[in-house]
């Protein structure tokens, strides 16, 4: 009996890298796993079904059962046909994983809205399309009276949690994906559904050209930056174990897991009416210097 057995997997982006890893790692436990990739390339060009097809190959070679879809996931009724394959594929749908996505990496001033819009609608709308179809199932579940033990598990970054210089939009995207997860987690609570995110460092070929050096494969054996090492949080975070975990963000690297503490309420300074702006500076130079320093952001 795998962790996962007999659930309903779906992965956006499993056609290569982290995505395809995360698919494999869940049919390995016995889930049936709906691949998703629209096979394009790293700047979202082009598309093919091919990438897809070949992981549904993989799976089904190691005895799992897979079926692929080339639905663009930021298309609204792409999503909601993503969510159908599943149903009419396995009968049902248990785990969302959302991982879609690609790069268009400029530094601010030369970025275009192009480039801006393309990256924020494959990454955050992309996140939230098959999130609302999926819930929406789920939530109709819940009202028939059925048990629903669902989970959505979202691909936030590094970048997103601290910013990360020449991927302004990038930054903005997974920073959205981060703030999504934890309202999506307070709202789909009552219908039996959990929503965790992960923020990886893991080499793919959205990272391999940035961080070349920093991801060259180790000597003693393990790869701390192979796309696999990802996954096991995954599908610990997809299967009923992880019930009582919700509106989290762990962060992931090689054999490194931890929880990424976001924005809090920090030191603050009531008057208890309204400020006059010339008296500001000695106020804000107190909160500061009460204040943890923040993290620096990649790359400065």
């Amino acid at each position: 009996m795998g962790l996962c057995d007999g659930r309903i997997v779906i992965v956006t982006g499993a056609g290569r890298g982290i995505g395809r890893a995360h698919a494999l790692a869940f049919a390995a436990e016995g889930a049936n796993v709906v691949v998703n990739d629209v096979g394009v390339a790293l700047d979202g060009s082009a598309s093919s079904p091919g990438p897809a097809a070949e992981v549904v190959d993989e799976i089904a070679a190691m005895g799992g059962k897979a079926v692929p879809n080339a639905d663009d996931v930021a298309d609204w009724d792409g999503a909601a046909r993503l969510i159908t394959t599943a149903l009419e594929a396995f009968g049902g749908l248990d785990v969302l994983v959302n991982n879609a996505g690609f790069l268009r990496d400029r530094m601010l001033v030369n970025l275009d809205e192009q480039e801006w819009d393309a990256v924020i609608r494959v990454h955050l709308k992309g996140h939230f399309a098959p999130a609302r179809h999926a819930a929406a199932y789920w939530r109709q579940e819940s009202k028939a009276g059925r048990d629903v033990d669902a989970r959505i598990i979202n691909t936030s970054s590094g970048a997103g949690l601290l910013g990360s210089v020449g991927q302004g939009n990038y930054s903005a995207a997974k920073a959205g994906i981060a703030g999504l997860t934890v309202v999506s987690a307070a709202e789909f609570a009552r219908y039996g559904i959990t929503v965790n995110a992960i923020a990886p460092a893991a080499r793919t070929r959205m990272t391999e050209q940035a961080f070349a050096e920093a991801m060259a494969r180790p000597e003693d054996g393990f790869d701390t930056m192979a796309p696999e090492n990802v996954s096991p949080l995954v599908v610990w975070l997809g299967s009923s174990a992880s019930r009582a975990v919700t509106g989290r963000v762990f962060e992931l690297e090689g054999g490194r897991i931890s929880v990424a503490q976001g924005w809090r309420h920090g030191p603050e300074a009531d008057k208890g009416s309204r400020w006059e702006p010339a008296e500001l500076g000695p106020v804000v130079a107190e909160l500061l210097a009460k204040a943890a320093e923040p993290e620096p952001v990649y790359g400065v």
